[in-house]
């Protein structure tokens, strides 16, 4: 079973652009190898370190969150440390309740592209967990159709709210 991870890395910012990009498409395109999916990558830019890493002043941010099986976490983290253009990275498992907190953040924000992506996560996981335990394929045929009319339920829900006011 898969498990929702998040990284954050700090890549050197003495890189141009397009050897970041190849570096973030190196990294992503190894957790895909070790069985993993991708679910968010946010560039968030070259910003001043609180104090230097490796004699660098300056580093190019970029957050991840993604699925991975849980043994192919220390796989990921000893190619990180290996990997010489990440200056520092920090995984952590994302919680269920900190996922529903920042969809609820996001939602107050008015954020409705972050909101789309937690809930679209959100589903899936509830989707892969019902399909998992169901006994045949007809059963979970009808699982799926009854996802999609609860779907449907809530996008006319919304759009009466967005209506009313």
């Amino acid at each position: 079973m898969r498990r929702l991870y998040e990284t954050t890395l700090i890549f050197n910012a003495g890189l141009e652009d397009p050897e970041v990009e190849a570096a973030i498409s190196k990294v992503t395109s190894y957790i895909e190898n070790q069985g993993g999916e991708i679910k968010v990558t946010d560039r968030w830019g070259r910003r001043r370190l609180a104090y230097p890493i490796a004699k660098k002043f300056n580093g190019y941010y970029v957050h991840l969150e993604f699925e991975l099986i849980p043994s192919g976490l220390p796989l990921l983290e000893r190619f990180l440390v290996l990997e010489d253009t990440v200056l520092r990275h920090l995984t952590l498992q994302l919680s269920v309740k900190l996922r529903d907190l920042r969809l609820q953040k996001a939602m107050e924000e008015g954020n409705q592209a972050a909101a789309e992506t937690v809930k679209e996560q959100k589903k899936a996981e509830v989707e892969e967990a019902i399909i998992e335990e169901a006994v045949t394929a007809d059963e979970a045929v009808e699982i799926k159709e009854v996802i999609e009319e609860t779907e449907k339920e809530e996008i006319e829900e919304e759009k009466a709210e967005i209506t009313a006011e």
